[in-house]
């Protein structure tokens, strides 16, 4: 059971005025949104409290403004986006804050929806400054914070709001947290984590958390290198961090004592260049040639990946096993990915994933929907990883 408020323990709110954090840091191109998934995260919590009677005020950042009103980090660019995804009107405020922002909500109808400004247009909001979060929470008498995206972050309105007002989860936050709690909270064993992406440097912290947690560490994309090399294998051009050889050891040591196997590639698929339809030959990753590189990793690889998935009760996913971006270095990724979707969908397995590159690479799998959960949350969904506190979930937590 979560240990936070959530939308079931809000009764009657007509007429009340419930703050909304939510994410809608969304891509824009020419003034037009090109990818509205964030909107239609938030939706289902919107539409919720609107069909409730209640008077519905978002709250959000967009892009990093320098701590002033900025025309191009202005939400009006994509009130009709939050239109089009809600099919309902919604008002635009000048100012998260002061006459704009309650005047807005003075004339607001029972129901009705407002986006306010750009909260990062206000110096306070980043600083979390006490005088700012009184501002915001003078709109409102309810917080309700449905961006687990931003959780990681102390501001004034992800965190400082709910010192203030009466704090609940919204339906995003909650689905994510439960996700989040059967995947590392409280997983049922055993647990494979698939670790991929460029650079160990990147993930040190992730990788030391989750060899006390998990059963196997699957490493792949350019990290496993750094691994390889650290145990004496030369790989070639391959893109690898030879000053990390030592943290690589390390965390090899750390996970014998707590009990997790370390997966690393045994095949890999090399090439000269890095382009797509390159030449290429899988070769043992004790003979990579030393004029060419490791883009993906070999078949003998993705079997023993995949044995590891079909053993496991829990997947946890973040960084994709090659340059999946890049045909044909994109097999591993899609291979493991539709093996662990085959389970999820079988009942046999809960999956869930997160942070940038892995979406796209579930996407291009063409799996993403299948995964038991898919987190859009970049930087908060690794710091979650991490085993760090995130203040915006915490500060929930101290609501209840």
């Amino acid at each position: 059971m979560p240990s936070f408020k959530t939308l079931d323990d809000l009764n009657d709110i007509t007429g009340k005025r419930v703050l909304v954090r939510v994410d809608l840091n969304v891509p824009v191109s020419d003034g037009k949104v090109t990818d509205a998934t964030r909107i239609e995260r938030v939706a289902p919590t919107i539409l919720e409290l609107s069909a409730k009677g209640a008077k519905v005020i978002l709250l959000a950042h967009f892009g990093r403004p320098k701590g002033g009103p900025d025309a191009e980090f202005s939400l009006k660019i994509i009130q009709s986006a939050v239109e089009a995804v809600l099919d309902h009107r919604v008002q635009f405020a000048s100012d998260c804050i002061g006459a704009p922002a309650a005047e807005a909500i003075a004339s607001m109808e029972n129901g009705g929806i407002l986006l306010l400004e750009n909260t990062r247009f206000h110096k306070g909001e980043e600083k979390n400054e006490p005088d700012f979060v009184k501002a915001l929470a003078a709109n409102g008498d309810i917080f309700v914070n449905d961006a687990f995206s931003a959780a990681h972050r102390a501001h004034a309105s992800t965190e400082g709001l709910a010192h203030i007002l009466p704090a609940y989860a919204g339906r995003t936050m909650q689905a994510e947290l439960e996700a989040l709690e059967k995947g590392l909270g409280n997983p049922t064993r055993p647990v494979v984590a698939i670790v991929g992406g460029a650079k160990v440097s990147t993930k040190i912290d992730l990788l030391k958390n989750l060899v006390k947690k998990v059963d196997a560490l699957v490493i792949g994309g350019g990290m496993a290198n750094t691994f390889l090399a650290a145990q004496g294998i030369n790989v070639g051009k391959s893109l690898c961090e030879h000053d990390l050889a030592d943290t690589a050891r390390e965390i090899m040591v750390e996970a014998k004592k707590s009990g997790c196997d370390i997966v690393l590639p045994v095949d890999g698929v090399v090439a000269r260049e890095f382009k797509a339809g390159a030449a290429n030959e899988t070769v043992s990753v004790k003979s990579i040639p030393v004029d060419a590189m490791m883009l993906d990793v070999g078949p003998d690889s993705v079997a023993a990946v995949n044995a590891w998935i079909g053993k496991a009760n829990t997947l946890v996913w973040n960084g994709p096993l090659g340059a999946f971006e890049i045909e044909p270095f994109d097999k591993a990724t899609v291979s493991a990915a539709k093996h662990a979707a085959e389970e999820t969908k079988a009942g046999k397995l809960v999956s869930v994933a997160g942070g940038g590159d892995t979406v796209s690479a579930l996407n291009h799998a063409g799996v993403a929907d299948d995964f038991t959960y898919v987190s859009t949350a970049g930087g908060a969904f690794l710091e979650w990883m991490e085993g760090k506190p995130l203040p915006g979930v915490n500060v929930l937590n101290k609501a209840k």
